[in-house]
């Protein structure tokens, strides 16, 4: 689909020139002589969410201090941008909120999945799926007892099929992320989904590494519950609130854990016993961080005029270039790519595995190609088409050869450990 065998800097630059999304990324913040390969950790910033912040800042909250919540719309943000994030996720309206982080979210829609499957105790989910996915499943287990609540793991890594005859029916709860944080794998949600549900099991789906970087169909594939960040692919910014989906079908039966009081049907009303808000609005639990909301609902204005048909194509293809170059550099024959290779089974990124893959991250920082490192070995390289060139490409590749060639990654100051890597 993307085989380009001579991938010259001419050819580079003509994909460039017939790119139908390079105007989007003058709409973006970006450092000079810098290469962004880690929007799937931290999406670039978005001018319009600086133009936002100021605005909240300087014309809302300053001015017209506790008004702001009538004449601004705060008190409606949590609706206003999970309708925004909806259609990113095949989600009809009265779906998506956005609220709280991703790891809150996933404890109410376990906790809500859970009660709906009385008779079954076990939760389903990867031995490699993203750990704090793991600790919600581990904490809820403790609250409700191991006889409730038991988390089965099943490594797949070995055998793709295993996930698959895992799934019957004393399973009550299928907890998976559609795109691997470490090797980049897409897992085919519709197809596990329809698994699942005719085992009778309900189904949670992470799409921390999905959304905004690929197409979703929440609605048509029946996904049950879903959750997600808004600093990733979605450009919120550094611990931008989470969405979270529930299917309609389910509104009436749910019982969110969480009752705080903007969740309450009449939060104003102060009333003394909980009464839950109608459809989505139920999952609020506290009041939302309007600042952070409002610039990741500047930020996603940069979706409202393109497709994630157009995003997704040239994710892929991005990713292709990548490789196909890695592949021609006799110096970088020892990474082992991790991510599968065929379109259909990958994300927006790819991992390679390396003894000195940490070193090689933090050389590449150096010489302004942002990347990241994944416990224990993998050099990790995120594509976000909104602001990356395919020219972008050529240069990281030449700076990673050459940092191997020259074995630059070897010098000490590179072995030193960050907090965060």
């Amino acid at each position: 689909m993307f085989q380009l065998p001579d991938l010259t800097t001419t050819t580079l630059a003509l994909l460039d020139a017939t790119d139908p999304l390079a105007a989007k990324r003058e709409e973006f913040v970006l450092p000079k002589d810098t290469i962004y390969l880690d929007g799937n950790s931290l999406g670039a910033m978005p001018k319009v969410a600086a133009l936002r912040a100021n605005q909240v800042l300087t014309e809302q909250w300053s001015q017209d201090l506790i008004k702001s919540w009538n004449n601004h719309n705060w008190i409606d943000l949590p609706h206003t941008v999970g309708e925004k994030i909806a259609p990113l996720l095949g989600a009809a309206p009265g779906q998506v909120i956005c609220c709280d982080s991703t790891s809150v979210n996933l404890f109410k829609v376990l906790s809500c999945a859970m009660l709906m499957q009385p008779g079954r105790s076990k939760i389903l989910s990867q031995a490699g799926n993203f750990p704090t996915d793991l600790y919600m499943v581990q904490g809820l287990a403790s609250l409700l007892g191991e006889q409730n609540c038991q988390l089965v793991l099943v490594d797949d890594s070995e055998d793709p099929d295993a996930l698959e005859r895992a799934i019957t029916a004393e399973i009550a709860v299928l907890l998976l992320t559609q795109v691997d944080f470490r090797s980049g794998r897409l897992l085919d949600m519709q197809r596990l989904t329809a698994l699942a549900h005719a085992q009778g099991v309900l189904v949670i789906w992470d799409l921390a590494h999905s959304a905004g970087a690929l197409p979703i169909e929440l609605d048509a594939w029946q996904v049950d519950f879903a959750v997600g960040c808004g600093y990733k692919y979605l450009n919120g910014g550094p611990g931008a609130p989470a969405f979270l989906y529930a299917a309609s079908r389910h509104h009436t039966h749910l019982t969110q854990p969480l009752t705080g009081w903007m969740g309450h049907q009449a939060p104003f009303s102060f009333t003394t016993t909980y009464q839950k808000a109608p459809g989505i609005a139920q999952f609020l639990s506290g009041t939302p961080a309007i600042i952070a909301m409002s610039v990741l609902d500047a930020a996603l204005t940069v979706f409202a005029d393109i497709t994630m048909q157009d995003v997704r194509y040239k994710s892929l293809a991005l990713s292709h270039c990548f490789h196909q170059l890695v592949e021609q550099q006799p110096a970088l024959a020892s990474l082992n790519l991790i991510t599968p290779l065929q379109p259909h089974a990958r994300g927006s990124q790819l991992a390679y595995q390396h003894p000195q893959a940490y070193a090689l991250c933090q050389a590449l920082i150096k010489r302004g190609v942002i990347a990241d490192f994944r416990a224990p070995n993998i050099l990790r390289l995120g594509f976000t088409p909104l602001y990356l060139r395919y020219a972008d490409m050529g240069n990281a590749v030449a700076i990673l050869a050459d940092i191997m060639d020259s074995q630059e990654y070897l010098k000490p100051e590179y072995a030193v450990k960050q907090k965060v890597t």
